[in-house]
């Protein structure tokens, strides 16, 4: 590692202790109720032949569900994100090898030791607890040492839902293409499932070497061994009670958080940034950054079920994403629609806009345009079914993106590929993809000379972005709106796209890109 990688890594060591801590928690809450739900169903399978298949077969349909898949079922069925879903999903993954080496210890009990018990007058339950269950302790151990390797590579997958966790540095690196990033949540999650499987195996050892009897030199080496198995689990908790203490801290009504939501790019981290720097910088509050929420309607949820607190929006994403209305093309018009709509839905409050303009832009190489002479979206008609087209999943499917695309302007374009916003305008600067979804704001528009075409249908609305918050709390705290509308057109289109440049493609961080700009505009102190 240089002195760049180094420097990079202590820069976030706060926040990678906070995301280990997480990261614990949900490994070793999901881990702990398998064990206490999957070896019951284990002894369950074994004294009820019958249920036997069932329980297997269901255990085994679980683990064979996509982790992403999983996660997004149980956001949708219990309507909230955070910790609660990602726990139950990682218990569904950690069942089977739990229950699967439950069911093959009991069973591969000596049938010398099984008849002796018997024939001593043990009763079943005396059976199973006194004889088979020690004999298949090792069996089980290897299976939760199973179950915990994997839920803690499962667990990466949480933060998409807002559970936080190592996973919050590779889902905001995917989503930067930022390779440090990555790192920094891959190599410690790794080293962590190390850890936590050797920990366990440690005191399988430890179990195993006191009921044993050696002597001699064996004997000596296991006495001084055997201290040293419990304290490398017993050291490995100490540090997880300290990572997690700061989780677990309580506090009064006033000691709450402000908590901040942010959707999976980078113009949405630097909005979230400036939100969370200015209210920290402006008022006693505390801020709780919950970054990387995936798309829309997961920040949308999480505002109405009271889960987040602010979060920046588009105008034009409410209207016809959210709301489900026609495309109002006023600016002015737009916002008094979502404002009135939004407060008598749902009791949120559209703050006063940044000022910027972050509109959909059908977008192609500038060469390729002025070669066929594109200007405008209707010029692709004649070729659109030999193009190929990149979009975010979200485009892809929401009624302001492809969908009604299509519909306005009468054509479709002949392959349409699935891309990360981080992946997609390089694929079309690469003439892997003809066309993309590309954001008005993006600074790798001009970065990599590529050409928004004129909407000449006026088919996409207009996307002007402001905080959005719970009207609760800025009743509850009034200086929250006095703070953020200190934000209210500070920003221009121009602007947030050099913004944007400098996170997407120069690689630095949002918290420092939203620090320099308010900095520069008096807002906050400089250090």
């Amino acid at each position: 590692m240089g002195a760049d990688g180094l420097a990079f890594v202590m820069d976030r060591l706060p926040e990678l202790w906070q995301r280990t801590g997480e990261h614990l928690v949900l490994t070793g809450v999901s881990t702990l109720f398998a064990v206490l739900i999957g070896v019951p169903l284990g002894v369950l399978a074994l004294r009820k032949a019958w249920l036997r298949g069932p329980i297997l077969g269901v255990a085994g349909v679980l683990q064979t569900v996509p982790s992403l898949a999983m996660l997004a079922i149980l956001l949708v069925l219990l309507g909230r994100i955070g910790a609660l879903p990602a726990i139950l999903a990682l218990i569904m993954y950690a069942l089977l090898p739990i229950v699967r080496n439950t069911l093959a210890g009991l069973q591969g009990a000596p049938p010398a030791a099984v008849e002796a018990a018997r024939g001593i007058g043990m009763t079943p339950r005396q059976e199973l607890w006194m004889v088979r269950m020690p004999l298949a302790m090792p069996v089980i151990v290897a299976g939760i040492r199973t179950a915990a390797v994997v839920s803690i590579g499962v667990a990466t997958l949480s933060a998409f839902i807002g559970a936080g966790g190592l996973g919050q540095f590779i889902n905001r690196g995917l989503a930067l293409a930022n390779p440090q990033l990555i790192l920094l949540g891959a190599v410690p999650a790794a080293v962590l499932a190390l850890l936590v499987d050797g920990a366990i195996g440690s005191l399988e050892w430890w179990a195993k070497a006191r009921r044993r009897r050696p002597s001699g030199a064996q004997a000596r080496r296991e006495a001084l061994l055997r201290p040293l198995a419990l304290a490398f689990p017993a050291a490995l908790f100490i540090a997880a009670l300290a990572a997690v203490a700061p989780l677990l801290s309580l506090g009064g009504p006033g000691a709450q958080p402000v908590r901040i939501g942010a959707k999976d790019f980078a113009e949405q981290f630097i909005l979230g940034e400036m939100m969370a720097q200015i209210i920290e910088d402006r008022t006693d509050s505390r801020v709780d950054r919950r970054f990387n929420l995936g798309g829309t309607m997961i920040c949308h949820g999480a505002l109405i079920r009271g889960e987040i607190d602010v979060y920046a929006e588009y105008t034009g994403t409410a209207l016809t994403a959210v709301l489900d209305e026609e495309v109002i093309t006023d600016p002015g018009e737009a916002l008094a629609f979502v404002r009135d709509a939004y407060e008598d839905r749902w009791g949120a409050a559209w703050l006063e806009p940044f000022g910027i303009n972050n509109t959909y832009a059908i977008t192609v190489r500038r060469a390729e345009a002025e070669a066929r002479g594109w200007t405008a979206i209707s010029d692709l008609a004649d070729a659109a079914s030999d193009l190929r087209a990149g979009f975010t999943p979200e485009f892809a499917e929401r009624p302001d993106g492809y969908p009604g695309l299509s519909e306005a302007y009468g054509f479709r374009f002949g392959a349409v590929r699935d891309m990360d916003a981080a992946l997609m305008y390089q694929a079309v600067a690469r003439d892997e993809v003809d066309v993309v979804s590309a954001f008005a704001t993006d600074g790798r528009i001009p970065a990599f000379d590529l050409l928004p075409l004129e909407d000449d249908r006026q088919f996409f609305p207009p996307y002007h972005a402001a905080p959005v918050a719970r009207g609760e709390l800025l009743e509850e705290r009034p200086e929250l709106r006095e703070a953020l509308s200190l934000l209210a057109d500070r920003l221009d289109d121009g602007t947030m796209q050099r913004l944007n440049y400098e996170v997407d493609e120069e690689g630095r961080d949002a918290f420092d890109v939203a620090r320099d700009f308010l900095v520069a505009q008096g807002l906050v102190e400089g250090d």
